[in-house]
């Protein structure tokens, strides 16, 4: 790998992930909201974020996201939801990665392998769900992971060895999660991006359209 996008670098996985890869030897430009002005939200933003880029990259990592938007906390019960809340979760994190997607194809090479991922979450997996609640987060996380797969499908066609996936990083310590760890047990950012590297490392036009985990385990759908 030589070239890497990482959009979200600011945040704390992204900027480890970024880190991580600095120390590895590669070209990294890093994009996000308090760095450059990148608003994850608008279309024009990202658009002209990612024109201004130029040449390919082997690797773009889509890294922002949040459990929060604008204060409002993941729902416990379906008396908790809001319009407002699932508009902006949706924005966030299925609107604005599926915006990334579109505008950032052009960054990627067609003669030799790339990926190109998006963090998604282990509690957007439909299957998945044994617990409930967390309906808005839930759904913007089980849309991008429609996004991702559907976009793998048409880039097969011009990219045929790029793989375009969902990643599920584990519970990473960082402000993200801060204030909903709580029992579960989280490794701290720099092992986060360890642990991604390695799958995304792994990964061919095979694996494209597919959803993992840190390990590199298939999530289900």
């Amino acid at each position: 790998m030589e070239r890497a996008l990482i959009i979200g670098e600011s945040g704390g996985i992204g900027r480890a992930v970024a880190a991580e890869l600095r120390a590895r030897g590669v070209e990294v430009t890093g994009l996000s909201r308090s760095h450059n002005g990148l608003e994850m939200t608008q279309e024009a933003s990202i658009a002209a974020h990612l024109g201004a880029l130029e040449g390919t990259f082997d690797l773009i990592l889509v890294a922002i996201g949040a459990l929060e938007v604008h204060e409002a906390t993941p729902e416990k019960s379906m008396r908790e939801l809001t319009p407002e809340a699932m508009v902006d979760q949706f924005l966030l994190n299925t609107v604005g990665p599926a915006m990334v997607l579109k505008h950032g194809a052009r960054l990627l090479p067609k003669d030799r392998p790339s990926v190109i991922a998006v963090l998604s979450a282990r509690v957007g997996s439909i299957g998945d769900n044994r617990l409930g609640g967390w309906y808005s987060y839930r759904v913007a996380k089980a849309a991008v992971n429609q996004v991702v797969r559907s976009a793998s499908i048409e880039l097969a066609r011009t990219h045929k060895q790029a793989a375009c996936i969902a990643l599920h990083p584990g519970t990473v310590a960082t402000e993200f999660t801060r204030k909903y760890v709580g029992r579960h047990p989280a490794v701290p950012p720099e092992e986060a991006a360890k642990n991604l590297l390695s799958v995304i490392e792994g990964l061919g036009p095979d694996q494209t359209g597919q959803f993992f985990d840190w390990a590199g385990k298939r999530v289900e759908w």
